[in-house]
Parts: C-alpha cells; structure tokens; sequence
C-alpha cells in the first residue's frame, strides 16, 4: 500500500513539473504582452501595466488589422475547400470500389514523404505562369497563399479512416428512397461526419492561420501580408519592441483559441474515430 501511495506521489510530481514545463511558454507571452520592450529584454516574470499601450500601438503603427483579415479569409477559404475536397476524396476511395483505387491511394500517400521545400520553386513558377492569366490567382494574389493547401493527402487519408465506420445502410436506404449519390454525400454523409469534419476543420484552420513559409515566398507587398508574416516583420527592425511583439502573438492566437474551445468536444471525438 505504501509503495502503491509513493508511486502515486512520484506520477503526480513528474505531472506537474510537465504542466509547469508546457505553460511556462505561454505565461511567459502573457506577461510579456504587459511590460515594455526594456522589461522584456531584462526577463521581467511579474504582470504589468503596457497591455493596452502595446495592444493600441499595434493596431496604430502596423497593418495588424488588415493582416488578420488576410489571414481569416485565407483560413476560412483554405478550411472549406480543403474539407469538402478531402472529404469528397476520402468518401469516393473507401466507398466506391475500382481495381486501381488503391494504387493511386498509395501514390497519394507518398507525396506525405516529400517535403514542401521541394516543390516550394515549382510552385512559385507555376502562380508565376498563371499570373499572365489572372492576378486573382497569381503571385501576390491571396488566393495564391491557400490554393496549394486545398488537396492535402492527409485529409484525404484521415477522411477514409474515419469513413471504414460509417454505416453504410444509411446509404442503402437513401439510394433506395431515390436520392443520388451527390445527394447521399451532402444529405448524408456530411451530416453523419460532422465530429470528424470538426476535428479537421481545426486541424486545418490552424495550419492556415500559422503558415509562414508559404506565405513568405508568394506574397510580395505589404497589403497582402498574413499574420505571421507581420509578426517576422515587427521582430526583424532595427529596433524591435518586444513589449508590442509579444502582444501581437497574443492577439495572434486568440482565433485558434476559440476555434479550439468551441469545438474541442467534436475534436477529441473525431480524433477517436466517432461518427456521430
């Protein structure tokens, strides 16, 4: 009994030092977000009073508002298309049968193993090429940051997993009361899914909103720039204001954060493979 208590004391110490160890960071970004730049610079650790003039010199002396809209429009249109081309993709592979599905699923599979780095230039040259079409679509065109992001083999590969649970007589049923199969997908399907679609609409909503690399390479002027490109922007000045930094990350995450809080239940039970 003893040495069952000390092993149960020795878990919950090694817990915390871990929780400590994990909130640390983000203590440390709250805090900063309310000292000055000197403060942060000398480790200040204790709250105080700059939240407000940090937060007011953000919005006045950068483009911090137009950068969020760019960032949400990008994380909206990139969240959509990606689920329903996902989805779309993942439903057809393990629903529909064919002899050379699984070959092109396996082929799809391994562009995971191929790093964006490699195909960053090919893709630069290809929005090069289709901004002689259109600059809706082009380099420096906010269309350009997420349409790389709109087929991704990890929905597709997440999506068929989760759909080898879903009930195929609901299918049945639905074909023999005369809906057609875009109906059974949309009506159906879609509705049956939605803790999935939750989880990878979180998934996907917060690799939009922190991609940087991407962004970076395709967007050439101010007005276009992404969140975090503006944040890269403020630490890289001659004389950076880690006071007005900080508070631009905190800002920075305050979407992810109630995207994440309002659908954490429907993630964990995504995440698990549930389908209702």
């Amino acid at each position: 009994m003893k040495r069952k208590r000390n092993k149960n004391i020795a878990t919950y110490i090694f817990l915390i030092v871990m929780s400590i160890v994990f909130a640390f960071p983000f203590y440390f970004l709250i805090v900063s977000a309310t000292n000055s730049s000197i403060d942060v610079t000398n480790g200040r650790m204790l709250p105080g009073t700059q939240l407000f003039t940090n937060i007011i010199n953000i919005f006045s002396q950068t483009g911090m508002l137009n950068a969020m809209k760019n960032s949400a429009v990008v994380a909206l249109f990139q969240t959509v298309l990606a689920l329903l081309i996902g989805s779309a993709a993942g439903y057809g592979f393990e629903i529909y049968r064919s002899k050379g599905k699984d070959i092109v699923f396996n082929i799809i599979l391994l562009s995971m193993m191929v790093p964006f780095a490699a195909i960053m230039i090919p893709l630069f040259r290809l929005f090069a090429k289709l901004s002689s079409v259109s600059s809706l679509i082009g380099i420096n065109s906010v269309a350009s940051i997420f349409l790389p992001y709109i087929a991704t083999a990890f929905l597709i590969f997440y999506f068929r997993q989760n759909t080898k649970m879903f009930p195929r007589d609901l299918l049945e049923a639905g074909r023999i009361d005369g809906v057609s199969e875009v109906g059974l997908f949309f009506k159906i399907y879609m509705p049956t899914m939605k803790t999935t679609y939750a989880a990878a609409a979180i998934i996907t909503f917060m690799n939009s909103w922190n991609n940087y690399l991407w962004p970076l390479v395709v967007v050439q002027s101010p007005e276009k720039q992404t969140v975090p490109l503006l944040i890269s922007q403020l630490g890289s000045s001659y004389s950076p204001d880690f006071g007005m930094i900080m508070a631009s990350v905190l800002i920075a995450t305050v979407p992810t954060l109630i995207i994440f809080f309002l659908l954490q239940k429907h993630f964990v039970a995504g995440m698990l493979g549930a389908s209702k």
